[in-house]
């Protein structure tokens, strides 16, 4: 699987960039055929860091109603990962990439 297909995007919200600055972890929305050691490789190849942990999540399909009754907006499952890294100083920067 190419690196690039397994790692989407970084997910970049206030909670996340809390994260990354207590327990040093980031989060990457990625494949759904993508499995812990595929993740930590493509981490390791794009970014140069070491990873520590990586922590897998599911979501499910939500389901919304608009402001009429019929209308139905529907948010789509996804899978994210958390990513621990093992250096304390170590940082993520998304703009470089191998």
């Amino acid at each position: 699987m190419r690196l690039f297909r397994i790692l989407k995007k970084p997910i970049t919200t206030e909670k996340t960039a809390n994260l990354s600055l207590v327990k040093n972890a980031y989060v990457f929305e990625v494949s759904d055929d993508a499995t812990k050691i595929d993740i930590k490789k493509a981490i390791k190849e794009i970014y140069w860091v070491e990873v520590d942990s990586v922590n897998v999540l599911h979501t499910r399909e939500k389901f919304k109603y608009g402001r009429k009754k019929w209308m139905q907006l529907r948010k789509r499952s996804s899978k994210k990962a958390y990513v621990t890294l093992k250096d304390a100083k170590a940082t993520l920067d998304f703009t470089i990439t191998k």
